[in-house]
């Protein structure tokens, strides 16, 4: 129990690391990137349900910490997004890397367009980073995807495959 823990603190801060990269690297490109998202995605993918919400939620309100937008709608968008990697599970082999990859895209879109829904509805302000910024950091965010659950996967299960 102590060694899974360590191993989700591990990676909550590589993924925060890498979030704060991409977001801060890629913005200048005006491309909205979402690596927090991919990481718990991954996870999501080899962890059990009872494990996988509360990461993705945790993960969520991690950003919604240090964001100046709506509190809590990073909370609801990584857990609706959490809700949909769970029903694919059963029908997409995330082991390879066009699921991953794919997956990571349509979810970036939908978690951007969630946020920015949310944000209009509760605050009646906007904040879109506009089409090209959404598919282009989705594109961006699902090239990167199979490092990165190869990563969760190396780091999480060793050498096993059993789900957590």
């Amino acid at each position: 129990m102590m060694r899974s823990f360590f191993k989700l603190i591990v990676l909550f801060i590589l993924g925060t690391v890498c979030h704060w990269a991409g977001a801060t690297g890629f913005s200048y490109m005006g491309l909205s990137v979402n690596m927090m998202l991919i990481f718990s995605v991954a996870l999501c993918t080899i962890l059990k349900p009872e494990l996988g919400y509360p990461v993705a939620f945790l993960s969520g309100l991690f950003l919604d910490f240090f964001g100046t937008k709506l509190f809590g709608n990073n909370a609801f968008s990584f857990t609706v997004a959490a809700c949909i990697v769970y029903n694919l599970r059963e029908r997409f082999d995330f082991d390879s890397i066009f699921p991953q990859m794919m997956t990571v895209f349509g979810l970036t879109c939908l978690v951007g367009i969630l946020n920015s829904i949310l944000l209009l509805w509760f605050t009646a302000s906007a904040m879109w980073p506009g089409i090209l910024g959404l598919l282009g950091g989705a594109l961006v965010g699902a090239l990167f995807s199979p490092v990165i659950f190869w990563l969760v996967r190396r780091w999480w299960l060793g050498n096993s495959s059993k789900r957590h």
